[in-house]
């Protein structure tokens, strides 16, 4: 971990990170995306669905219909574009697949403790994902260790914080946190979000779980878990 003196609080991403990048793209993913279409027209001429139509049209530039739109979010789906309407959506079909009990949050099993103990020191736990807040909290809220948003400060996303590779995100986040750069810890696997990071000033610690190939992320402290964080 980079940075010297008091951590205030960390910053965890969730996909291959706290949660299996696996479970992401394998059941999340495909879930929501084989219920786009029945969703917009079970929702249809609600609210919702106008809220979605709306933030679609103003994605791409153009007035969309609820066919232009399925189309639209499909194909941003399909290239795992980081849209706000697209994970909007997403996070709804997920709230219902995790209240009637076909979804489940995949956490690792360092991360109940590593919570549990950075609560106890008095520093902030919060969470940053492409994913909504709402995704976020059910996420968290529906693990195999139980209900873990009670061990959480808050989350941020692409409309509360801004993208994941952009530095000004995490300046963004510092000030409503209200902690300086160097006080506050991001911890992903992705090296683009770890530089804006390091950029932002912040201390920055890149993860590669053993269940993940992929290769070490280059100029940050590298961990296998949360556990070496404590």
């Amino acid at each position: 971990m980079t940075g010297t003196g008091r951590l205030r609080a960390v910053v965890l991403d969730i996909e291959g990170t706290t949660g299996s990048l696996d479970h992401v793209q394998d059941v999340l993913f495909p879930y929501a995306r084989a219920r786009f279409a029945s969703w917009l027209a079970a929702h249809r001429g609600t609210a919702q669905w106008r809220r979605i139509l709306d933030a679609v049209a103003d994605e791409a530039g153009s007035v969309q219909d609820e066919a232009g739109a399925l189309a639209l979010l499909e194909r941003w789906a399909d290239a795992d574009v980081k849209t706000p309407p697209l994970k909007t959506l997403q996070g709804l079909i997920w709230s219902s697949g995790y209240a009637d009990g076909q979804l489940q949050g995949h956490v690792y099993a360092d991360v109940p403790p590593a919570l549990e103990r950075w609560k106890a020191r008095g520093v902030g736990r919060f969470v940053y994902s492409s994913g909504s807040v709402a995704a976020q909290r059910d996420w968290f809220g529906h693990t195999e260790y139980g209900d873990l948003r009670p061990l959480l400060d808050g989350y941020f996303d692409l409309t509360t914080a801004g993208p994941k590779t952009s530095p000004e995100s995490y300046d963004t986040i510092a000030r409503q946190l209200g902690h300086a750069p160097a006080a506050l810890l991001f911890v992903s696997d992705l090296g683009a979000e770890l530089d804006a990071a390091a950029t932002a000033g912040w201390r920055t610690a890149a993860v590669r779980r053993s269940d993940d190939d992929r290769a070490p992320v280059p100029g940050h402290p590298a961990v296998d878990s949360l556990a070496p964080l404590l």
